[in-house]
């Protein structure tokens, strides 16, 4: 686990098995090395948490009151709330105390347990 398995908006790539297998690239991986170009990146969450060298919208001033997030968030389907959750849970506890409990997860998303 790592890191870079940790989407910009809370989704926990550690689990997922494209990854795994070198099929996707993730949120973040290439940009840092110039392999990908971030001007021709889609998602608005991955432009701006990348550009401002974040490792997750968790490490940001903003994430209360950003709108692009917010948007994000407010979408219907549950897995939203639970990147919220997560991001939530890393600005609070770390990196290190998310990487510990999305180590048990299948998903990307999951539980927290007794925190």
């Amino acid at each position: 686990m790592s890191l870079t398995d940790i989407g910009c908006c809370g989704a926990y790539c550690g689990t997922c098995r494209a990854l795994k297998e070198q099929a996707c690239k993730g949120c973040k991986i290439g940009y840092d090395t110039g392999e990908r170009d971030l001007g021709k990146a889609r998602c608005r969450i991955k432009i701006c948490c990348v550009h401002r060298g974040y490792i997750s919208c968790a490490d940001c001033p903003d994430l209360r009151t950003c709108g692009i997030l917010g948007e994000f968030y407010g979408k219907n389907g549950y897995k939203y709330k639970k990147y919220q959750q997560a991001v939530e849970f890393i600005a609070q506890n770390g990196y290190p105390a998310f990487l510990e409990v999305a180590d048990t997860w299948t998903n990307v998303y999951g539980r927290y347990g007794n925190r």
